[in-house]
């Protein structure tokens, strides 16, 4: 059994910074992608970053302001966002995919934790 963790979200001021955090748990071969995700109300869910084989992509709207990391020991990814505006309001998902046990892969999302950016 894997199981993601969310934690990190809250209120923030427009031009604030919040750190987000997503630890996967449980018994597993190994990680092989992490990301953010973000869906805001009435909107659909939406991909904010990704960190794979050592790479890492953003979307365009947060480009420059959001930074993902990966910290393996922990098996935990992390989403710093700084500079942060009203738009990014949004319920922030992580997900993993990952290989199990028996080498197949598999995908988790976790719970999803609120960010809310007043202006």
């Amino acid at each position: 059994q894997v199981q993601l963790v969310e934690s990190g979200g809250g209120l923030v001021q427009a031009g604030g910074s919040l750190r987000l955090s997503c630890a996967a748990s449980g018994t597993f071969r190994r990680i092989d992608a992490m990301g953010w995700y973000r869906q805001a109300p009435g909107k659909e869910r939406v991909l904010v970053a990704i960190t794979s084989a050592g790479s890492t992509n953003y979307a365009d709207s947060v480009k420059g302001r959001f930074t993902i990391s990966r910290d393996n020991a922990k098996n935990t990814v992390y989403l710093q966002m700084n500079s942060l505006k009203p738009e990014d309001t949004a319920v922030y998902y992580c997900r993993t995919v990952y290989a199990s046990i028996d080498y197949r892969s598999s995908e988790l999302w976790g719970q999803g934790t609120l960010v809310t950016v007043s202006s």
